[in-house]
């Protein structure tokens, strides 16, 4: 299957929209993170089940690998941001539940 111009556009706006996430998880702007995620999946959708069954040239392989190498590259990039981010969270979630299971138990506040 040759691969449709569209879906090696797709593949180039994927790719871009992955560098901006970078950009955003680098900064702690979680709101821009979610926002360009939700492109991503949205485009990402698209590519689902449009293969025909027949093969793509070389130089299409070629193509679409490295721009998915990158895409992985800044998922690994973004992850490295979020992941301590959010077990800080889970860690401040978890201790307000203890916190507040001890006070019910022990009759804690009024």
């Amino acid at each position: 299957m040759l691969l449709m111009p569209s879906q090696i556009n797709i593949y180039k706006e994927i790719c871009a929209l992955s560098a901006q996430m970078v950009e955003a998880a680098r900064a702690n702007d979680w709101e821009r993170l979610v926002a360009l995620e939700r492109n991503v999946a949205t485009l990402r959708d698209g590519l689902i089940g449009e293969d025909d069954g027949s093969s793509p040239s070389f130089q299409e392989l070629d193509l679409k690998h490295g721009l998915i190498q990158r895409i992985l590259d800044d998922d690994a990039e973004i992850r490295r941001h979020t992941e301590p981010w959010m077990e800080r969270v889970r860690r401040f979630l978890g201790g307000r539940s203890t916190h507040e299971r001890v006070e019910r138990t022990c009759g804690g506040g009024s």
